[in-house]
């Protein structure tokens, strides 16, 4: 690991040198170096399973304040992507860097979580007992020992950045209601607004669509765009009418290498493309 990156005592990672993101004019939280722009890098990626590369030589590179769509076949190797990203699968072979000096094939999940890595898997996970409000307290960045849980109670910007959050996701007007009673779209919004309580700098968003009706769809592309340039984004989706509305650049994953990349007109007009997922 670079010497410049650090674990911090409040266990989150740190980088002593000089850093500059105002630069690119992307709202991130210090200690990730983007100085060179991209914020994760993915070089040569190998992850095999009893002889099945999920991965193979697979090499990525995200830009800070970047939304990219990820498509490809099942079996393509997204879900794996993911799992190398936010530490719970250890590549073979290959180097995962968050920023320019962190090396995530060192840290934990947890770790990785908090040094600015939210992953929101595809079937929505909420405190359905509590109400919207509740949850994204629950999920606010803040000491999670015991004894200042107990003791915890909420400041005046707390509460403000509670609110703020629920005017982003649309979801002021049920902040009091059980999560549990909420539409299959709002519990969405909600456990995407509970990663924006932990200050994620990198999101990683798998089907978040699936379900949804149109006009929950539509918000969401509109929640995205939104997000992009204070945050990146990597979606993995298979609605491609979605992709559509969302997208600058897509990434087209097959048999766990990258097949393509560009704009959605040029993935389209790439023959690969149509034989091995579009013309499905």
């Amino acid at each position: 690991m670079n010497a410049s990156a650090v674990i911090s005592t409040d266990n989150t990672i740190r980088d002593s040198g000089d850093q500059s993101s105002a630069a690119f004019g992307h709202v991130l939280a210090p200690g990730v170096d983007i100085s060179h722009k991209a914020i994760l890098y993915l070089d040569d990626i190998t992850v095999s399973f009893d002889g099945f590369k999920a991965l193979n030589k697979l090499t990525l590179t995200i830009d800070a304040g970047e939304l990219r769509c990820i498509i490809g076949p099942n079996g393509a190797g997204k879900t794996t992507l993911m799992d190398v990203i936010t530490g719970k699968t250890r590549p073979d072979s290959g180097s995962a860097f968050f920023g320019q000096t962190i090396d995530l094939s060192r840290y934990t999940e947890a770790e990785i979580a908090h040094a600015g890595i939210g992953r929101k898997f595809q079937k929505p996970t909420v405190f359905e007992s509590h109400s919207a409000f509740e949850n994204l307290e629950l999920a606010m960045k803040t000491d999670k020992r015991a004894r200042a849980s107990l003791l915890a109670r909420l400041t005046a910007g707390e509460r403000d950045r509670i609110g703020e959050t629920l005017q982003l996701i649309e979801l002021e007007a049920v902040a009091g209601r059980p999560a549990g009673l909420l539409s299959h779209g709002q519990k969405q919004w909600l456990e995407i607004g509970m990663l924006l309580m932990q200050e994620p700098q990198l999101l990683l968003l798998d089907e978040p669509v699936a379900g949804m009706t149109d006009a929950e769809t539509e918000r969401t592309a509109e929640l995205f765009k939104t997000l992009a340039g204070t945050h990146s984004l990597i979606v993995v989706e298979h609605d491609m009418d979605f992709v559509t509305r969302i997208a600058k650049k897509i990434t087209v994953l097959h048999e766990g290498s990258v097949l393509a990349e560009g704009s959605m007109e040029e993935v389209q007009a790439d023959p690969r493309v149509v034989e091995v997922y579009l013309g499905r």
